[in-house]
């Protein structure tokens, strides 16, 4: 809803956590509302997770970190986006094939990280970060039982007038300052990603298990793992993705699944291809002689375990005092998955949705954000977000859907909901449709889907329309 009294426009002081693709859009239309921005971003460039970072041997192999872990990208050497590059940019910034450079129409993780380069250059978003600066604390100035009591009221837009202290420290080499620097903030915005932080399973014999383990987070070229017995658990398309080069460099890859039924035709096609190449159930236990013990009763010995098993949302520097909390992946209470109730618009969360076509929903997200900030728009009461919240979790749980896929949306439809409160434009039909047979092209032809495609039509539709008709740099 848009609020009449637009006299009352305010001028904000944002903290944006990170400079990926989420935080650069959400500076760009802060500032375009006319707000002051400081991008926070721990590492030396921007691009977030498509920075790619060849040094992993001080992560710990499993991710396991007190807080903060030393690698935040988990992108691969060989790593290319699983969209066709025409679907994939902002709304009037198209990802056009430049020339002398990455020109496939799904290209490698470097042409994307060029992509939020000239992003960033052509906007002036680059003034606005301050980087090799890591955030280690976010709480509320001058938090006391009062303001609990108050957050705890109901009362609607409290997190209006919260300000918040960020404590940051800034890297010198290849360490961070001992002094912390701190600065106080009217708003927030979280855009620090979420395919960072491993999550592990919990098998048993994984603790005591002395051969290699390591999660899909520090893995980045297949040469290590040559002539070993690897198993890769997940099916995921990184799994797949993974295990696709394995077969080429390793003795035997074996891919274990929690479910036979997900294992889809692209895969099977695979599988059969490749005689190193194998299917396996779930893991029951690792044992002390290094065998892998699968649910089926059957047994291998190998030299590494691979965990392909997703990421965990992580916030080791947010102190809500609980009013906000990580609850197996459920990040909450969050209405429409990006404003707390009790906080919002003060703090607010950017990126949390997974499976949709990200930067587009980012994008007005980070529109929505702005101008609530501003004043010019405002949130339903307190009560009428909680009921929100409370009706997807209910929804969620009647469909059946686990607790940690909660922001697993894939959902074309709430895209669209979700810019109508802002007047963002609905997705493209040819948007919708290029990434549909995408889609059906990763099921049925895992090894071949980014190099041979069938919807020509749709994509001829797509250079007619107006996105790829603005004027951008070549």
């Amino acid at each position: 809803m848009v609020s009449e009294k637009l006299h009352q426009w305010k001028e904000r002081k944002v903290c944006v956590i990170g400079a990926g693709p989420s935080g650069l859009v959400a500076a760009r239309e802060l500032r375009k509302e006319g707000h002051k921005v400081v991008v926070f971003e721990q590492n030396h460039d921007i691009g977030g997770q498509w920075l790619y970072d060849p040094h992993v041997q001080n992560e710990h192999p499993l991710g396991k970190s007190s807080n903060f872990l030393n690698v935040h990208s988990s992108v691969y050497a060989s790593l290319r986006i699983a969209s066709p590059r025409e679907i994939m940019g902002f709304s009037d910034f198209p990802f056009l094939v430049k020339k002398g450079r990455d020109t496939r129409r799904y290209p490698g993780h470097k042409e994307l990280f060029l992509y939020l380069k000239d992003f960033c250059d052509w906007f002036g978003l680059r003034e606005l970060i301050r980087f090799n600066t890591r955030v280690e604390y976010v709480g509320m100035l001058d938090y006391s039982d009062d303001v609990h009591v108050h957050v705890h009221n109901h009362h609607d837009h409290v997190g209006k007038e919260i300000k918040w202290v960020v404590r940051s420290r800034d890297k010198t080499g290849d360490d961070y300052d001992k002094i912390l620097v701190e600065q106080v903030f009217d708003a927030v915005v979280l855009a620090n990603g979420h395919y960072s932080h491993p999550r592990l399973p919990n098998i048993k014999g994984m603790d005591k298990w002395k051969r290699k383990q390591i999660h899909s987070h520090v893995y980045r070229v297949p040469e290590p793992f040559r002539d070993e017995v690897v198993v890769v658990v997940g099916s995921s398309q990184s799994g797949q993705d993974i295990s696709l080069e394995l077969v080429e460099v390793a003795k035997e890859t074996h891919i274990s699944t929690r479910s036979m039924d997900t294992i889809t035709e692209g895969l099977s096609k695979v599988i059969k291809k490749h005689q190193n190449l194998h299917l396996q159930p779930q893991i029951e236990s690792l044992e002390d002689d290094g065998r892998v013990l699968f649910v089926d009763g059957s047994s291998i010995v190998a030299d590494t375990i691979l965990y392909c098993t997703g990421y965990s949302y992580s916030f080791p520097f947010l102190d809500t005092k609980g009013i906000v909390v990580v609850d197996d992946d459920r990040v909450g209470p969050l209405y429409e998955h990006t404003f707390p109730p009790s906080l919002a618009p003060s703090l607010s969360f950017i990126g949390i949705p997974r499976k949709l076509i990200g930067f587009p929903f980012f994008e007005s997200q980070a529109i929505w954000i702005a101008q609530l900030l501003s004043g010019k728009r405002t949130l339903p009461s307190w009560d009428d977000m909680m009921q929100s919240i409370k009706e997807f979790y209910h929804s969620r749980d009647v469909a059946g859907i686990p607790k940690h896929n909660t922001h697993d949306l894939a959902d074309f439809e709430y895209c669209d909901k979700y810019g109508d409160n802002v007047g963002y434009p609905h997705l493209e039909e040819w948007r919708k449709k290029l990434c549909l047979s995408s889609l059906i092209n990763y099921f049925t032809d895992l090894e071949t889907f980014r190099d041979s495609w069938d919807d020509d039509e749709d994509l001829q539709v797509a250079f007619q329309s107006s996105h790829f008709a603005q004027v951008c740099p070549q």
